[in-house]
C-alpha cells in the first residue's frame, strides 16, 4: 500500500466545495487538525454553530474524497461548529432556548461517571461498574469521552480498529460482556497525543455517540460514560446534547480531590442532570501483606460531601495492588473475581447505580 501525505489528503478536499462561499473547504480554511498516521487520516470541518447541521453532507463528501486516495487506511472526519465570537454562550438552565436533547438510538439510558480532578480512577471505576452492571443481567456500552486521554482500551486489553458496519456506522468492540467505543481505538498509536481544540472536541464527543452502531449486537440498556476530569467543553457537550439518566462522581477522600468534586456536582446541577451519588475511591489501603487497613487519603470526606449535597454515597472502594493490576492488565477486577473483596465493592456499587435507574438489582 502507497503512503498518503497531507498535500495528497488536501488535494483530494479541494475537490469539495463550501455551498455557502463557493470556494472549496480547504480555501475557505475548513480544514482543521489534520493528522496523517501509518494511512490513517483525522481532521475537522469547521463551520460556525447555525451552521452546524447542514454541513453533515460536506463533511460526508470530505470523508469520501479521502477514502478514495492510495494508502488510505481509515478516515475519521468529524464535524465541528465553532460560535461566533458576537453570540453570547447559552444562558444557565431555564433561561434562553434550552438546545434539544437527542436520544442515542438502542440506547435507553446514559450515566456520566466524572470527576473534578484526574487521577482520582474514575476510568477504573467506568469500567468496572460498566462491568458489574453486565453481570447484573442489563445490557450494557462503554463510550470513552475522554478525547485527551482515553483509557478504556488499555483497561478493557483491547486493541485493532473497529469495524465499519453496512449502514456506515462503526460497530463497537467487545470484551467482559460489554461493547465499548474510544477515540484510542482510532488513533495510530496508544500514545498519539490528540491536539484539537474545544470545538473539535466537542464535535468528536457528537459522532461518538451519532455515528457509533451503539445496539450493533443488541439494545442497550445502559450507556456509561466515562468523562474526562473536570467541567470542560466534553462534559457540556454530553449534558447538554443528549438525556443524561444522571451522573456519577468519583473522589478520593482527601480536601482537594472533594474540592473539586464538588465543582462536579454544581456544573451537573446547573445543566439538570441528576446526581445519583458519589463514589469514594481509594478509601482504604489494605495492607496485601498483613490485611491492615491504613487511611492513605484520609477518610470519610466522600460521604460528608454526598450528605452535604443531599445525595447518597454509592460505595466506598479500597485501594488495592489487585485493582492497580487488574487495570493494568486489561482485566477488570469486576470481571475476574466478582466474588473478591474488590469485586463486590464494584458489584455493590452497581446494584446501587441500577436501583437508582429504576432496573431490578
Amino acid at each position: 500500500m502507497s503512503s498518503v501525505n497531507r498535500d495528497d489528503v488536501l488535494r483530494a478536499l479541494a475537490a469539495v466545495k463550501d455551498p455557502k462561499s463557493g470556494r472549496n473547504v480547504v480555501e475557505a480554511g475548513m480544514v482543521q487538525g489534520l493528522v496523517i498516521k501509518d494511512g490513517k487520516v483525522s481532521f475537522a470541518i469547521e463551520v460556525t454553530a447555525e451552521n452546524g447541521s447542514a454541513y453533515e453532507p460536506v463533511r460526508l463528501a470530505c470523508a469520501e474524497a479521502v477514502k478514495k486516495l492510495p494508502g488510505v487506511a481509515q478516515v475519521t472526519a468529524v464535524l465541528t461548529a465553532e460560535r461566533p465570537a458576537s453570540e453570547p454562550p447559552p444562558a444557565p438552565h431555564g433561561h434562553g432556548h434550552a438546545q434539544a436533547k437527542a436520544p442515542v438510538p438502542g440506547v435507553a439510558k446514559i450515566v456520566a461517571v466524572a470527576s473534578g480532578k484526574g487521577g482520582v480512577g474514575k476510568s477504573t471505576t467506568a469500567v468496572n461498574l460498566a462491568v458489574a452492571l453486565s453481570r447484573l443481567g442489563l445490557r450494557v456500552g462503554l463510550l470513552d469521552v475522554d478525547i485527551y486521554g482515553p483509557s478504556v482500551p488499555k483497561l478493557l486489553g483491547l486493541s485493532g480498529r473497529p469495524e465499519m458496519g453496512a449502514d456506515k456506522k462503526i460497530v463497537p468492540m467487545r470484551a467482559y460482556g460489554i461493547v465499548a467505543m474510544s477515540i484510542g481505538f482510532l488513533l495510530g498509536e496508544p500514545d498519539q497525543a490528540v491536539i484539537w481544540r474545544g470545538p473539535m472536541v466537542m464535535g468528536a464527543v457528537q459522532q461518538l455517540l451519532a455515528d457509533v452502531a451503539w445496539d450493533a449486537y443488541g439494545p442497550i440498556d445502559v450507556l456509561i460514560a466515562d468523562m474526562p476530569p473536570g467541567t470542560g467543553d466534553a462534559q457540556l457537550t454530553m449534558a447538554q446534547r443528549v438525556p443524561l439518566a444522571g451522573a456519577v462522581i468519583v473522589s478520593t477522600p482527601q480536601d482537594i480531590a472533594l474540592i473539586d468534586a464538588r465543582k462536579g456536582i454544581n456544573m451537573f446541577a446547573r445543566v439538570e442532570v441528576p446526581i445519583l451519588g458519589v463514589v469514594e475511591n481509594m478509601s482504604t489501603f489494605i495492607c496485601p501483606h498483613c490485611g491492615g487497613e491504613s487511611h492513605i487519603f484520609g477518610h470519610g470526606g466522600a460521604a460528608e460531601t454526598a450528605q452535604k449535597f443531599g445525595v447518597p454515597l454509592l460505595a466506598e472502594i479500597p485501594l488495592t495492588i489487585d485493582i492497580r493490576q487488574t487495570s493494568d492488565a486489561g482485566t477488570p477486577i469486576a470481571a475476574i473475581a466478582p466474588e473478591g473483596p474488590q469485586g463486590k465493592a464494584y458489584m455493590a456499587l452497581a446494584r446501587a447505580v441500577a436501583a437508582k435507574l429504576g432496573y431490578p438489582s
